[in-house]
C-alpha cells in the first residue's frame, strides 16, 4: 500500500527546494527498512548537485545524513527490527572487492548507487502527487523527507537515548572527518595534525584528533570558525601566506598528518610542505582544477592521497562516535543549527554564506514534537 508523505523536492539545478507531497508505492523489499526521519543534515554535497547537471537526474530528493526510526522492515535478514533507532549512511553493493575487504566507500557501484541512479531494481518507486516517477534515491536514502525507504546495509542502530534528531551527519559528513583522523591517519597522542578549512569536515577532524591526544592545527579564512576550532582544542591560523613556515615553527619542524577540505591547489601545497618527512596529506574535497605540485613537496616519503567517506565502515565508526559524544569529547551537536523541513532554502542560503557549520532538517512530525 502507498504512503504519502512531505518531502523537499529539487526539480532544476538553479532552482529552489520545495516541499511536496510525494508516494512510496511500495513496502520494503526483502533487504530492505522504511524508515520515519526524525532530521537530515545538509551536507555540500547535496549543494553540488547544483554544479552536475546531466549527471544526477532530477527532479529527486536529495539528503544523505539522516536519521529515524525503523518503522517496517522486508524481513528478519535486515538485522534490524520496528523501533529501532538508526543512522543512515552511504550505499554499496557489498560484495564487491572493495566492500567484502572492509572499505565500502571504495565500492565498485559507489559512483552508480549514491550519484548516478541507485539500484536498477528500485529505480522509480517515488512519485510525486501527479504520479510522475521522481529520480531514484540519493546516497541510498532521499532523507530531506518525512519517510526513507533505505538498504539495511546503510542503516546503523544506535542508543535509543541519545538525541535522535541530530545523529544524521553521522553518516557522512562528520564521519568524514573523523574517519580521516581516526581510520586512514590512524592518530595516537603527540602527533600532530594540521586541518585546512575549519566546515563540518574540518571541525569534526578537529574534535577527533582532539579526541585521540594529538596536537591539532586549524587553518580557514572564517574568524568565527578558527574561532570554534579553537573551543574544540586547535591552535588557530588565518590566512594563507606563509602558512607551511608558521606550522613548523609551532610543531617542532612539521606535522605528520594534513588534512584539506578546501580543495585549493595553493592551500594543498602549503599542507605538503608543512608536513614531516613520510607525513600524510589527506584530501577530501573533489578537485575542480589542475593540481600542480611544486618541487620538492612529495619528497622523503611524503604521501598524498583521497579519502573517500572517511575510510569509514559505519557500522563501526558510527557508534564509535556516539560513545565519544556520550563521553563529551565529540561534542558535535555544537556545530548543528535545526530548520523545520519547509524552511530548506534559508538552511542552503546560511550554509553556503557560513552562517552556519551544519545544518539539520527536521521534518514536519519533528518539528511539532521539537519546536
Amino acid at each position: 500500500m502507498a504512503i504519502r508523505f512531505d518531502a523537499a523536492v529539487l526539480r532544476s539545478y538553479e532552482g529552489r527546494f520545495a516541499v511536496e507531497q510525494v508516494a512510496l508505492e511500495e513496502g520494503p523489499a526483502p533487504d530492505e527498512v522504511l524508515v520515519r526521519i526524525a532530521g537530515c543534515g545538509m551536507c555540500r554535497t547535496d549543494l553540488a548537485v547544483r554544479g552536475s547537471a546531466g549527471r544526477s537526474p532530477l527532479p529527486a530528493v536529495l539528503g544523505h545524513e539522516g536519521s529515524g526510526v525503523v518503522v517496517e522492515t522486508g524481513g528478519p535478514d535486515t538485522r534490524l527490527a520496528v523501533g529501532d533507532h538508526v543512522v543512515l549512511s552511504f550505499d554499496s553493493c557489498g560484495h564487491c572487492r572493495a566492500c567484502i575487504s572492509g572499505a565500502p566507500a571504495y565500492c565498485d557501484s559507489f559512483a552508480e548507487l549514491n550519484l548516478f541512479g541507485g539500484r536498477t531494481t528500485n529505480a522509480a518507486r517515488f512519485a510525486d502527487a501527479a504520479g510522475i516517477p521522481l529520480a531514484p534515491r540519493w546516497f541510498g536514502q532521499s532523507s530531506f523527507a518525512e519517510y526513507a525507504m533505505v538498504p539495511a546495509r546503510n542503516a546503523v542502530r544506535v542508543d535509543p537515548t541519545l538525541p535522535l534528531e541530530l545523529l544524521g551527519p553521522l553518516g557522512c559528513g562528520f564521519l568524514t572527518g573523523a574517519g580521516a583522523v581516526l581510520n586512514t591517519f590512524g592518530v595516537v597522542p603527540g602527533d600532530a595534525l594540521a586541518v585546512f578549512g575549519a566546515g563540518a569536515v574540518g571541525l569534526a577532524a578537529v574534535m577527533a584528533a582532539t579526541a585521540a591526544g594529538a596536537v591539532v592545527l586549524a587553518v580557514d579564512r572564517h574568524p568565527e570558525r578558527l574561532a570554534t576550532a579553537e573551543r574544540f582544542g586547535a591552535v588557530p591560523l588565518y590566512g594563507t601566506g606563509g602558512l607551511a613556515d608558521r606550522i613548523k615553527r609551532l610543531t617542532d619542524g612539521g606535522v605528520r598528518y594534513a588534512l584539506d577540505t578546501t580543495a585549493s591547489p595553493d592551500l594543498i601545497n602549503e599542507a605538503l610542505r608543512a608536513l614531516r618527512p613520510t607525513g600524510h596529506l589527506g584530501l577530501v574535497a573533489r578537485l575542480r582544477q589542475s593540481l600542480p605540485l611544486e618541487p620538492g613537496t612529495l619528497d622523503r616519503g611524503r604521501k598524498l592521497s583521497h579519502l573517500c567517506e572517511g575510510d569509514a565502515v559505519p557500522g563501526v565508526l558510527i557508534p564509535r562516535l556516539t560513545a565519544l559524544w556520550q563521553a563529551g569529547r565529540f561534542p558535535f551537536d555544537q556545530l548543528i543549527r535545526t530548520y523545520p523541513l519547509d524552511e530548506i532554502n534559508e538552511a542552503e542560503r546560511d550554509c553556503e554564506t557560513g552562517r552556519v557549520v551544519k545544518p539539520v532538517l527536521l521534518p514536519p512530525h519533528r518539528t511539532k514534537e521539537h519546536p
